[in-house]
């Protein structure tokens, strides 16, 4: 009930019905009284009388913990916030003639930045004339395309950006929570073998 509440809310002497439907602290309907009545009878519990439902007919007021709702609501608003992490968009760098060992770096550093839950922009830079040689970039990021699709997918493919070939990864929904679901199967096999062995 409390989160279908708005945050604009009259309480107590700024209720300006004559008369309201009133709820209990405990959700329980008390039927249509006075306002003055359901205000007196807020007050003798210390709690407030809160207007829940202003275009109701009668308003609908709740008698209610004012300030532990707003805590709560707050307290609330602040869990939802930190929930809600910020997708961040990593780059990894490359050139078209990339040594062996270099791309096995990047393509680590990508593979954690898609299980981190972040995009990646990869870049491939071409200098010079290379550009003329398109299909060396391609070929490259087709082999770091295939290296990550475990913890990613092709969220944009391969374009040319003036003298970068660009590619964006975005990560897979099982990518972060594949680690896990692995131990888990090695501890069903393990317990099979020795079930059998039993």
């Amino acid at each position: 009930m409390n989160r279908e509440i708005s945050k604009d809310l009259r309480i107590n002497e700024q209720i300006r019905a004559r008369e309201v439907r009133l709820v209990d602290e405990q959700g329980q309907q008390l039927g249509i009284v006075p306002t003055r009545d359901a205000l007196n009878l807020a007050h003798e519990k210390n709690l407030d009388l809160v207007e829940v439902a202003a275009q109701a007919r009668p308003v609908v007021c709740r008698i209610m913990d004012y300030g532990k709702f707003k805590y709560d609501e707050s307290k609330r608003d602040r869990e939802a916030r930190k929930k809600q992490r910020a997708v961040e968009i990593k780059e990894v760098k490359m050139r078209p003639r990339i040594d062996d060992h270099d791309f096995e770096v990047k393509a680590r550093a990508a593979v954690r930045f898609l299980r981190e839950g972040n995009k990646v922009k990869v870049t491939i830079m071409f200098r010079g004339r290379e550009v003329v040689h398109a299909d060396l970039g391609r070929r490259v990021l087709d082999q770091l395309v295939s290296q990550v699709q475990q913890a990613g997918s092709v969220e944009r493919p391969a374009r040319l950006e003036g003298r970068n070939m660009i590619l964006i990864l975005t990560p897979r929904p099982i990518a972060r929570s594949g680690p896990a679901h692995a131990g888990s199967e090695e501890e069903g096999g393990m317990k099979r073998a020795q079930n059998e062995n039993a």
